[in-house]
Order: structure tokens, then C-alpha cells, then sequence
């Protein structure tokens, strides 16, 4: 098992966690759409500055495809039911996309996912139910739009291992933000801009978005998948909603007791489980040595 992609995973799945709570803060200054464009737009220009040297063979269409689908897409879907529902049902919603990439994989015929694993991606949903499943104001709409992201997310994380095939995870992330900006400012056009600045609270937590929620985390989550499995590396989203519920509770007051502890508990379990019975990509499908060697590490990403 490689301790380093798994120390990578968890740190980004952690990170992930404040990325509702931050966008639920900075959605009181911008659009949805407007607020995907300024994230990717502030994180991919640094992201290429450091994989400047392997940034050429990740320039692909494949690549910003999908990453104008999965990161673009993805986030403005999600931005616009963050809008319309609560933290805990949007961390709720993203607690099912082990489940949603485990599936994809099976229909694509990648499945390595075993009993074991299966029964921690079940332990695991169970423990995000519990964490995320009481408090905050919700929509069916806004929860709609939530669980679509998560669909996007979770086809990203089906497909990202061949793509990070032979390439440098930063210089793959680097390419699929600038696409998803890309996206994201054709979707924001029609919507108006903010008619003045933010508050000290919603630029905070926009820095913060842009940083600790989306260049960090991104190039982390590239690094750890591009050396196992697709169902393992999805496996850790269930860190996000815990996390996510946690920031609910200190920032926007939704109760926390002894079922979201219970949650919590099994959550750490599931993961556990599914990393314990999911192994490491197969040589072949690994990136190249050259690339491998070049790709950042968890404390240079």
C-alpha cells in the first residue's frame, strides 16, 4: 500500500470538507457561477507555475474535457445548490459518491472493489447518514442540483486514472482547472457581477475556498489517485462530509450530538475497511517512472 498516496488522499479529503461550508460564506458576495470562475481562476495559473516543466504533455483534449466536466460542471452544479439547500444535505449528497465511483467502475468494467471493500463503502455511507442526515434549512431542488455534481464528481474520479496516466498530477490538475474556469466563465456571463466589494468574512473565506478548498486539495487528490485504484481514491470523499458538518455546527449552527458522533466513528471505520481491502494500481496503469519521479509530493503540491 502506498503510505504517501493515502497520506495525500486523507489530507485532501479532509480539506474538501470546507469547501460547502466556504462557498455557502462567499455565495453572500458572488453568483454561483461567478464564484467557480474566481476559484479556478486564481488556483490553475499557480498549479501551472509549478508543473511549468511537465505541463506540455498534459495539454490534452481528454484532459480539459474532462475537466471542464468534472471540475467546471461539477463545481458550478454544486455552488448552485449550496445556494438553495443546507451544508449538512450537500455534505450528505457528496457522501454517497464512494458508492457513485465504486458503480461507475463496475459499469466500465475497472472494478476491483471487493466484498470488504463494498461492505466499507456501505459502513462508511451508513456513518455519513448519521453525520450529515438532521439540521439546516434544504430544498428538493437545491438537493437535485447537489446530488448531479456528485454524479460529475464521481465520473472524474472513474475516468482520472488513465488520464493521470504517464503525466504529472499537478500538471493534469493545472490544466483541468484553467478548462473548468474556462466553463465556469461562459456559464457566469449572462449573471451579473457583484454590485460591491465583499466583506472581510466572505473574502476570507474566498481566499480560503481558493486555496485551502481548491489548489491544495485538487493537486493532493491527483497525486494519491494516480497511484491507486479508482474506488480506494473515491473512498476518501467520505471524509469531506464530515468535515463539512463539523464547519455547520461552529459556523452556521446545525446540531451536532450523539448520532453525528456515532457517524463520525464509522466513517473512519468504512474508509479503514475499503483501504484495507483495496490495493494499488497495477504497474501497468501507474505513471510512467520519469513522471512519477516529477510529480509533486504531498508537502510540495
Amino acid at each position: 500500500m502506498n503510505r504517501s498516496a493515502l497520506a495525500a488522499l486523507t489530507a485532501a479529503g479532509l480539506m474538501f470538507g470546507v469547501t460547502v461550508p466556504l462557498s455557502k460564506l462567499a455565495l453572500g458576495w458572488l453568483d454561483p457561477t461567478w464564484l467557480a470562475v474566481v476559484r479556478f481562476g486564481l488556483a490553475a495559473p499557480v498549479l501551472a507555475l509549478v508543473a511549468r516543466h511537465t505541463l506540455r504533455e498534459a495539454i490534452t483534449v481528454s484532459v480539459a474535457a474532462w475537466g471542464a466536466l468534472g471540475y467546471g460542471a461539477m463545481v458550478v452544479l454544486q455552488n448552485l445548490g449550496v445556494e438553495h439547500t443546507s451544508v449538512t444535505h450537500a455534505a450528505l449528497i457528496f457522501g454517497a459518491v464512494p458508492v457513485l465511483v465504486a458503480a461507475g467502475s463496475a459499469l466500465a468494467g475497472r472494478a476491483v472493489a471487493g466484498p470488504a471493500a463494498w461492505a466499507g463503502f456501505a459502513v462508511a455511507l451508513g456513518g455519513v447518514a448519521l453525520v450529515a442526515g438532521s439540521g439546516g434549512d434544504a430544498s428538493l431542488f437545491g438537493d437535485g442540483l447537489v446530488l448531479a455534481s456528485a454524479v460529475l464528481g464521481a465520473a472524474l474520479i472513474v475516468v482520472q486514472g488513465g488520464l493521470l496516466e504517464g503525466r504529472d498530477p499537478v500538471a493534469v490538475t493545472a490544466v483541468q482547472m484553467a478548462a473548468a474556469g474556462v466553463f465556469a466563465l461562459l456559464a457566469a456571463l449572462p449573471a451579473p457581477l457583484p454590485a460591491g466589494p465583499p466583506t472581510s468574512g466572505q473574502a476570507i473565506a474566498l481566499g480560503a475556498l481558493v486555496s485551502v478548498g481548491s489548489l491544495i486539495p485538487f493537486a493532493l487528490y491527483a497525486y494519491g489517485q494516480a497511484r491507486v485504484h479508482a474506488e480506494l481514491a473515491g473512498a476518501f470523499v467520505n471524509l469531506e462530509p464530515v468535515v463539512g458538518v463539523a464547519a455547520g455546527v461552529l459556523a452556521f449552527g446545525n446540531p451536532f450530538g450523539v448520532p453525528q458522533a456515532l457517524g463520525a466513528i464509522l466513517v473512519i471505520a468504512g474508509l479503514g475497511l475499503s483501504a484495507g481491502a483495496s490495493g494499488r494500481r497495477d504497474p501497468a496503469s501507474s505513471p510512467a517512472r520519469g513522471h512519477a519521479s516529477s510529480c509533486a509530493s504531498p508537502g510540495t503540491a
